[in-house]
């Protein structure tokens, strides 16, 4: 048994197939986890509940597994409030830069080849999807 925070088989065999630049999409609820990436990417679905697990609850654990070097959020439309979950990624990514895209320029960089994993969530607000670009482990 692993005693590492992060247990889960196919989510550590697929950040340890990664590299730096690929990318790890953190899906919310509502996103179209089985059109809105790349296809033949690996995907993992913890969408066990409504709000579990979370796109915070997942990013909690993976930034402690992982090197984070950038980030993208879908950024909601002008007239819109900006999201609170924002706030909970900027307080766990640190200095991470993090980039706003439209949602469709968000799915664009989401089928990009470079993504390496999808995590479905059962995360229930809106605008909570997170796309993160592995850095290089010191």
């Amino acid at each position: 048994m692993l005693r590492y925070r992060l247990i889960h088989p196919e989510i550590l065999g697929a950040l340890a197939a990664a590299g730096h630049g690929s990318r790890v999409l953190l899906a919310d609820g509502h996103y179209p986890v089985s059109t809105g990436a790349a296809a033949g990417v690996p995907r993992v679905w913890l969408n066990l509940a409504p709000n579990r697990l979370t796109v915070v609850e997942v990013l909690e654990v993976l930034v402690d597994a992982v090197v984070v070097e950038a980030a993208a959020v879908m950024q909601p439309a002008a007239d819109q409030p900006e999201p609170e979950v924002f706030g909970e990624f900027a307080e766990l990514l640190g200095d991470c830069p993090v980039e706003r895209l439209d949602r469709f320029a968000f799915y664009d960089a989401a089928r990009s080849p470079d993504l390496a994993l999808v995590i479905a969530t059962g995360e229930l607000r809106t605008y909570a999807n997170l796309l993160l670009t592995l850095g290089v482990a010191s």
